[in-house]
């Protein structure tokens, strides 16, 4: 299918900034990437928004009014490990929060190649176990907790379901892993047909994977949980893709490991559209229904039996 006309359409307009190569300066594409973000204006009221410290550990905590305890979510923004932050998937919490009827708990973990892996790991381990030993005081409910991230915190919400599995908690109820990095894999059929897409491309994830992995270069479940010898136990989740995107495959061949071991799944491609669509909401009609489809998922796992929440 082809890409969304529209998108189509903005991104032949837009002059993108080149990732990789010897003169990238992560510096500046941080810069570049808060700037684009500051110019979404924000539209999605949240009763409470304050920033905390989880045991050293940055975060920005997201609470609508409600006499009941919430689920809590932790969010884990995208940025190949090297650019984002709070600032800059700020509307994608406050759209959580709206639709999913939780307090979301956004995670500014250390990036790299300052800290390379294993500190965003470390940061956001830190961040779920104070989110559940906090719950409580965050008017959240501890028996409903998720994570959720897009790209590289597709990659790390995987990951601490199975640190959290293997520790023997938190308890997680649900994962939300929007167009996840979760093998390391170069050779998947996607990179090479979607090798020049707009927003990701094949060059800028070698040079976010070359940044993240540090001298250390370490390849395990917890650079890459596809890596692991058993998904079962995991919590259930939803995966979603993109049609016109390097990670694709990626993405989907880590829903039938899931599914493999007897987790329950979703894997939802979006057929039309391209990595990122969740920092594209609003931008075209496919992108508000895709994360529409998303976050229903996310509000499902947590409010079982529950209709969705209107608008």
């Amino acid at each position: 299918m082809s890409m969304d006309p529209q998108l189509a359409e903005i991104f032949a307009a837009l002059t993108l900034p080149e990732i990789g190569g010897d003169g990238a300066d992560p510096r500046r594409l941080r810069e570049m990437m808060e700037q684009v973000s500051a110019m979404v204006p924000v539209s999605i009221e949240v009763d409470h928004v304050e920033d905390a410290d989880a045991d050293g550990v940055p975060v920005r905590v997201y609470r609508p009014a409600s006499e009941h305890p919430l689920p809590v979510v932790l969010f884990l923004h995208g940025g190949g490990f090297v650019l984002g932050s709070v600032r800059t998937h700020d509307a994608l919490a406050r759209r959580i929060v709206r639709d999913c009827g939780a307090v979301v708990v956004s995670v500014d973990y250390r990036l790299a190649p300052e800290h390379p892996f294993p500190a965003a790991v470390e940061d956001c381990w830190t961040a779920l176990q104070w989110a559940a030993a906090h719950a409580a005081e965050l008017g959240g409910d501890p028996e409903r907790l998720a994570v959720a991230g897009d790209s590289a915190g597709g990659n790390l919400a995987a990951v601490l379901t199975h640190l959290a599995r293997d520790s023997g908690g938190p308890a997680l109820a649900f994962q939300l892993l929007l167009y996840p990095v979760t093998s390391g894999h170069q050779d998947w059929p996607s990179m090479i047909e979607n090798a020049e897409a707009p927003l990701l491309n094949r060059k800028a994830i070698a040079y976010f994977a070359a940044q993240y992995a540090g001298a250390a270069g370490e390849v395990s479940v917890r650079s890459a949980p596809a890596t692991a010898e058993s998904f079962a136990g995991l919590p259930p989740a939803f995966v979603a893709t993109a049609g016109h995107d390097p990670l694709r495959d990626d993405g989907e061949a880590y829903g039938e490991l899931l599914r493999r071991d007897g987790v329950p799944v979703t894997v939802r491609r979006f057929e039309p559209l391209v990595h990122g669509f969740a920092s594209l909401d609003g931008v075209t009609p496919s992108t508000t229904a895709a994360v529409d489809e998303c976050l229903a998922a996310l509000r499902a796992g947590l409010h079982p039996g529950e209709p969705a929440q209107a608008r």
